[in-house]
């Protein structure tokens, strides 16, 4: 054991040594499915480091309610949905052509995917900048919004938005020096996505299943209206008019269903996309191609392995996302503020949750942790390197953000002059020929923002992988990323010089 000791590598910058030297991170003998990325054995100022896990099944209780509920929602739509389906097609069909707008949403798709593809050697080469920029753009953005609220004479509004302009002033003074360490966080997880493309391609896979899920769960609840819905004709003051009530049961369940599903697909993405980081981490020749070993193994452990503790957390997230939204739809005039604390709690325990989840399923895709040991480790990370995950993911996500508004807008002026030009005859007997061009617009705004998000929120991941990996091993990431480990210790030394003493 080896502690204190300096590791002159890479361009003589030193690395205190914490830990045990290990052997290699991966029996390249075994089955490329089986394999999983290693304890940290050392280097920089490691938090504790993970352990890899026996292979096994994590959690199956949830991903046996997950099975059961996908079960039962194609059941119930097989059963109820089809009659109305077969209404709601048959009211559709008219005398209007539709087509003209499907035709122009792959198409500003498929330029959307392009124009974000041209982004990620951008983010690459001027990282700095681009963290710069964003974070300048937030601030105008929000002097901007007090600005307007003032103008407009809401005075509540104006102050608000003052004292979050001001707000915003701090946080960008203190956070500026930061900015050199993200950088290269992002710079390090976008060399791995290129290197592993094939995460991008199965998070799209994802996302074409999420919106399958939608239309099942959609189908299922236009068969189950009349059961979650209950109206009856009331007259008062010589006026009748229908009044719609709800049965909280059903709908409790319908909604629980969607939500949970919902997120499990979103965190299965997530989750592959740290396991591959993290073998393009410890073992970069099992990670380094469009559908490599790391990739493909990554996949396989998600959905097997690891698949409960993806449902158990997800479930968690779902059942406070139900009752939220169950509040929202018991607001009427008589309860406003009530409605709105509630709201207001709920919404903090949401994000508070999707936050802790966002990092646990780091360490699930990392080492193959139950749901309850991910979450130990998440908390070890935050006593130790709190405010730098923290500040780290938000100045990326600050990019990420302006990135998919500049995607989603250069689509919506390119939908735009399809509209007005119309070269192909899309909309000849369209339902609103004098809105084409706006439809055409906001369809590719739509386009440009759900596709971009797509990728970044898969380069996301791999920046908060890449956080949670240099905490725990440094030395792997000098072994075998020499020249990105040596660019991420000078900038973490240069704001802590006393780590390297």
């Amino acid at each position: 054991m080896a502690r204190g000791k300096k590791n002159d590598a890479g361009n003589g910058a030193p690395v205190v040594v914490t830990g045990t030297a290990v052997a290699s991170p991966y029996d390249h003998h075994a089955n490329e499915y089986e394999s999983t990325p290693p304890p940290a054995s050392g280097g920089g100022t490691t938090t504790g480091g993970g352990e890899k896990q026996a292979t096994r099944c994590r959690d199956p209780l949830f991903a046996i309610l997950l099975y059961a509920n996908v079960i039962a929602i194609a059941t119930v739509s097989a059963i109820y949905g089809s009659s109305a389906l077969t209404t709601a097609i048959d009211e559709a069909a008219g005398e209007y052509n539709y087509s003209g707008y499907m035709y122009a949403t792959f198409s500003l798709g498929a330029i959307a995917i392009v124009l974000t593809a041209i982004t990620l050697p951008i983010m690459m080469a001027i990282p700095t900048a681009l963290i710069k920029c964003s974070l300048l753009m937030m601030l105008v953005l929000s002097g901007v919004m007090a600005a307007f609220m003032f103008v407009s004479g809401s005075v509540i509004g104006a102050i608000f938005g003052l004292i979050f302009f001001l707000i915003t002033i701090c946080y960008t003074y203190c956070v500026w020096s930061r900015i050199p360490f993200a950088s290269v966080n992002l710079l390090t997880a976008c060399t791995a996505i290129r290197k592993n493309a094939g995460v991008v391609f199965a998070s799209f896979v994802f996302v074409c299943i999420a919106f399958g899920w939608t239309l099942l769960w959609a189908l299922a609840l236009t068969g189950l209206w009349d059961r979650v819905v209950s109206s009856e004709v009331v007259e008062v003051g010589g006026y009748s008019y229908t009044q719609s009530t709800a049965n909280y049961g059903y709908l409790f369940l319908l909604l629980l269903s969607y939500f949970f599903t919902h997120q499990v697909i979103q965190n299965t993405t997530h989750v592959t996309v740290a396991g591959t980081v993290g073998s393009w981490w410890f073992a970069p020749d099992d990670a380094s191609g469009c559908c490599s070993a790391g990739m493909v193994g990554s996949l396989f452990r998600a959905v097997t392995t690891s698949f409960g503790s993806i449902c158990f957390g997800s479930l968690l997230v779902a059942i406070v996302q139900t009752l939220k939204a169950l509040v929202n739809s018991a607001r009427n005039g008589d309860n406003q503020i009530l409605v709105c604390i509630a709201d207001c709690i709920l919404s903090c325990i949401e994000s508070l949750l999707e936050y802790f989840n966002k990092w646990a399923f780091i360490y699930v895709g990392l080492y193959g942790y139950g749901y309850i040991e991910a979450g130990r480790n998440v908390i070890t990370l935050f006593k130790n390197r709190g405010w730098e995950a923290i500040i780290a993911d938000d100045l990326v996500g600050n990019v990420f953000f302006i990135l998919s508004l500049c995607v989603g807008g250069l689509c919506a002026a390119i939908g735009y002059g399809i509209g007005e030009s119309d070269p192909q005859g899309w909309f000849e007997n369209s339902p609103a020929p004098d809105y084409d061009s706006s439809i055409v617009a906001g369809l590719g705004f739509l386009a440009g923002l759900v596709l971009s998000a797509i990728l970044y929120s898969s380069i996301a991941s791999a920046v908060n992988t890449v956080i949670v990996c240099f905490a725990e091993a440094p030395a792997e990431f000098e072994a075998n990323h020499p020249e990105l480990s040596r660019k991420m210790r000078e900038t973490w030394l240069a704001f802590y010089p006393d780590c390297g003493a």
